[in-house]
């Protein structure tokens, strides 16, 4: 027998008509459901309310905020994160399940992110293996990192589970660049905010060194000419983002 751990799930969304209803049949499972709702006006919440009453909604904020107001709002000390595109396998729930109830030192698992893109599960290279901290002890826990890239950070000890959870990513690749040119526009506000200016050489050399990452370092060539056009992509991210960042700052120093 194995002693049920009470777990919290939470999950920031806006608009996931399409895809939050698997996320959340997949969510049963958990202690409690939060659902932090950013002004959605499909049929997004509908859907929700089928699976939970705690359903909060409040304007957008920002990535790291949006994800440290949902931790906050959780009753239980054990944290689940899920982006509304992701789902947690029958596997990964058992393993979950099985490690809380054996393991009382750990502060955080990072879990194993799997990408489902052009049909098919990249499970040879470029995204693969992706792990994401998602499961978290709340008390010892915080989000930080830069929009749009937050992560949760762990005071203590963390360790990785085995078992898959699926994220179904883009639709295609419209859906792909039109995603990637509003987190190119955040990333770049960040940026800016920071105080970092675009160089030449960072133009000419950070979106090369993306696709030679993804493509080689990360094996995307095992994918085929689907790795090679998606390293293309994630190269043309990199150098949008900094083309974005030169805007605003050219804007600003033709203001008056």
């Amino acid at each position: 027998m194995v002693t049920r751990t009470t777990i919290s799930a939470f999950i920031i969304c806006c608009n996931e008509e399409r895809q939050i209803e698997r996320c959340l049949e997949a969510l049963r499972w958990c202690d409690e459901i939060v659902i932090i709702d950013s002004g959605s006006v499909d049929k997004t919440l509908d859907i929700c309310r089928r699976y939970t009453s705690r359903i909060i909604q409040r304007p957008w904020p920002g990535f790291v905020a949006q994800k440290r107001f949902g931790l906050e709002q959780c009753q239980f000390d054990w944290v689940l994160n899920i982006d509304a595109d992701e789902v947690v396998t029958p596997e990964l729930r058992i393993e979950i399940e099985h490690t809380l109830a054996s393991d009382q030192v750990t502060a955080g698992y990072e879990l194993l992110r799997v990408v489902n893109f052009l049909g098919k599960f990249w499970r040879r290279g470029g995204w693969y293996p992706e792990y994401r901290l998602r499961l978290c002890r709340r008390s010892v826990t915080s989000w930080g990192g830069d929009d749009p890239h937050e992560k949760a950070l762990v005071i203590g000890r963390v360790r990785r589970l085995r078992r898959e959870l699926l994220h179904y990513t883009y639709d295609d690749f419209s859906n792909q660049i039109r995603s990637l040119n509003n987190f190119a526009s955040t990333a770049s506000e960040t940026l800016f905010k920071k105080g970092v200016k675009p160089s030449f050489f960072a133009v000419l050399t950070r979106p090369v060194a993306r696709f030679f990452k993804f493509y080689v370092l990360r094996r995307g060539f095992l994918e085929g000419l689907s790795g090679f056009y998606v390293a293309c992509i994630e190269a043309f991210y990199v150098f949008l983002k900094y083309v974005k960042l030169w805007e605003r700052w050219n804007i600003k120093e033709r203001l008056p």
